[in-house]
C-alpha cells in the first residue's frame, strides 16, 4: 500500500513515516523544508496545485495523511494570506487530488478549533475558534467534509516528543533543557490542554489507515492537564529542580493571537474503538523517558 504522508520532516510525521515504513509501507514523505531521514522524500509545495498533482502521479497514493500546516499561532494571526494558503488552500489541493486517486484521507487537525471556554471537548461539540490558526485549521476540517467521503479527521493537541522537529524544539525538550541549564521558567497555571506523545499519535493514526477508520476522531493524549502541572511532572519524571518552574498566568503574557484558556479533548471515542489507546500523561512521559535515555 502506497501511504503519502505531509509534513514529514514535522514531529508527528517523522515519527508517522518511521512507524508506516517499520509496518512494510511504501511511504512517500512529503515536505518543504528540511528532508525526513524515513521513506521517499518529496519535496513540493502544498499551496501549488500543478505540484500537487506531479506528487501524486509520481505516489499514487492509497492512503493521504495530511500533517503540514503552518502551527505558528501568532505567525498565523499576522500572516493571514500565508495561512490561508497553507492550511487551506494546501488542504484543498491535498483533498481534490485524493478524491481523483479515490484516496483514504487523514487530515491532522486541532484542539484550537475551539473556544476555549470549558474544555474536554467531544468531537460533536461545535468547534468556535478564537484566532485565525484556529479558523484555517476548521476550513480545512470543512473542505475534507464538502469532497469526500473516505477520512478521519483527527483533532490533536499540543504534540511532543524525543527528537525536536526540524527547526524547532517542543514544550517538553524546551522545559528538560531548561531546568537543565538550571534556569528558571515561567509556566502557564491557567491554560489547559491534553498534551500528546508523538509515537502514541503515530500508533493511534497507523490503526486509523489500517482499519480504515472514517469520522471525526480526538485523538490526544488522556489527560487534561494545565501547562503549570505538566511542567512539574516533566521535571518529575526527568529528575529535575521543578523549584525553578514559577506559576503565571495569561494575562501577564503579551501574544498576538488570544490562544483558548481550556482546549482538552475529550478522548472516549479514541479509547473504544482503538487498541492503541490514548495514554495518559504519567504513561506517556514514561515512555518519553525511555526514548530520550534509549
Amino acid at each position: 500500500m502506497n501511504v503519502l504522508v505531509t509534513g514529514a520532516s514535522g514531529l508527528l510525521g517523522s515519527k508517522l513515516v518511521e512507524v508506516l515504513v517499520s509496518k512494510g509501507y511504501k511511504v512517500y514523505a512529503g515536505y518543504f523544508g528540511n528532508s525526513p531521514k524515513a521513506g521517499f522524500p518529496v519535496k513540493f509545495d502544498i499551496s501549488d496545485e500543478i505540484g500537487v498533482e506531479k506528487v501524486f502521479e509520481l505516489s499514487k497514493p492509497d492512503v493521504v495523511v495530511h500533517a503540514a500546516a503552518l502551527t505558528n499561532v501568532d505567525v498565523c494571526e499576522v500572516k493571514r494570506d500565508l495561512a490561508w494558503n497553507t492550511n487551506v488552500i494546501g488542504t484543498k489541493n491535498l483533498v481534490k487530488l485524493s478524491k481523483k486517486y479515490n484516496a483514504f484521507f487523514v487530515y491532522i487537525s486541532t484542539d484550537y478549533v475551539f473556544k476555549g471556554d470549558r474544555g474536554l471537548y467531544r468531537e460533536e461539540d461545535i468547534p468556535e475558534p478564537i484566532n485565525y490558526y484556529g479558523i484555517t485549521k476548521l476550513k480545512g476540517e470543512e473542505e475534507v467534509k464538502s469532497m469526500l467521503k473516505e477520512y478521519c479527521i483527527a483533532r490533536t493537541s499540543v504534540i511532543y516528543g524525543s527528537v525536536p522537529a526540524t527547526g524547532k524544539t517542543n514544550f517538553v525538550l524546551w522545559i528538560i533543557e531548561k531546568l537543565r541549564r538550571g534556569e528558571q521558567v515561567n509556566v502557564l497555571m491557567d491554560q489547559y490542554n491534553s498534551p500528546t506523545h508523538n509515537t502514541n499519535l503515530a500508533e493511534m493514526l497507523s490503526e486509523v489507515i489500517e482499519k480504515r477508520i472514517v469520522g471525526t476522531y480526538h485523538l490526544a493524549g488522556a489527560t487534561r492537564i494545565s501547562r503549570y502541572d505538566f511542567s512539574k511532572l516533566i521535571a518529575e519524571t526527568f529528575n529535575l529542580e521543578s523549584s525553578l518552574i514559577l506559576p503565571t498566568t495569561s494575562d501577564k503574557i503579551s501574544w498576538t493571537a488570544q490562544r483558548p484558556k481550556d482546549s482538552s479533548l475529550n478522548v472516549e471515542k479514541a479509547s473504544r474503538s482503538l487498541n492503541n489507546k490514548p495514554l495518559t500523561i504519567h504513561g506517556s512521559l514514561k515512555r518519553l523517558r525511555s526514548e530520550i535515555e534509549g
